[in-house]
């Protein structure tokens, strides 16, 4: 809800979702691509930096939202960094019995640093896109690069009932609250079993009204919805491309691998 809220309050949400599309898939391409630490880093800096200074999305959401992925993005390059091996490492060993060792290497070290440096800024660029175009002109945008509309339709309305869904739980757990349904853990897990069953009924309840809403107002399978963007201009199309030229100059002259690199 926090991340719709943002992208349409954005200044940037009436520009092309074309154009905003092709630079977060261009700057996440080139930034795999790269594997470097310094493209990744520039690349995270400048969507961010677009992000919070031409989007103006708050710095504090924007860093919350940053953080979400975060604990999954340390676990995954903990798991390539140490090693279990009966070899011992050139960085840092500790014995577990026998012949085996848990251990650290220079080239898994930085293996993993570039690995989480790549994903951050693969996030950064996902991040721009999401908070500054509403989900309805990416939608529109898809359907003209000619999807299937079946797929669309899905989409949006599985993106709607998700908002349905998390506004019932959060009545719920407002009211467990208020009748102290939290005050154990015995408690906590009896009332969240409880919770997630009375879910299920009420959300299935839900959208079969929600459905039957949809065809009152004669719905047959599709879902049209106004687009009110701009479109893209010269100098912002020009803008677009120096940005991603000038990144993938900076791949280029670094070269792939290393911490420069």
């Amino acid at each position: 809800m926090l991340i719709d809220k943002l992208a349409y309050s954005s200044p940037l949400r009436r520009r092309s979702p074309a154009l905003k599309a092709g630079l977060a898939v261009g700057a996440l391409l080139i930034a795999v691509a790269a594997q470097s630490v310094v493209v990744s880093v520039v690349t995270l800096l400048m969507m961010g930096g677009l992000a919070v200074g031409y989007g103006r999305t708050s710095f504090s959401h924007y860093r919350h939202l940053m953080l979400v992925p975060a604990a999954f993005l340390v676990l995954g390059a903990v798991a390539i960094v140490f090693q279990v091996t009966t070899v011992p490492l050139d960085l840092w060993n500790l014995p577990l019995g026998g012949e085996w060792v848990i251990g650290m290497s220079r080239q898994s070290l930085w293996q993993g640093i570039r690995l989480t440096a790549t994903a951050f800024a693969a996030v950064s660029c996902l991040y721009f896109l999401t908070l500054t175009t509403p989900v309805t002109d990416l939608l529109n945008l898809l359907r003209r690069l000619h999807c299937p509309a079946i797929l669309l339709e899905l989409m949006l309305l599985i993106y709607r009932y998700l908002f349905v869904v998390l506004e019932m739980a959060q009545g719920m757990l407002t009211a467990q609250r208020c009748r102290l349904g939290n005050r154990n853990v015995s408690t906590k897990m009896r009332g969240m079993g409880e919770m997630l069953s009375v879910l299920l009924v009420r959300s299935l309840a839900r959208s079969s009204r929600l459905y039957d809403a949809m065809e009152s107002r004669l719905y047959d399978g599709r879902i049209q919805v106004l687009s009110t963007v701009q479109p893209a201009k010269a100098w912002e199309k020009a803008a677009v491309l120096l940005l991603l030229a000038g990144l993938g100059a900076l791949a280029l002259a670094v070269g792939k691998g290393g911490l420069f690199g």
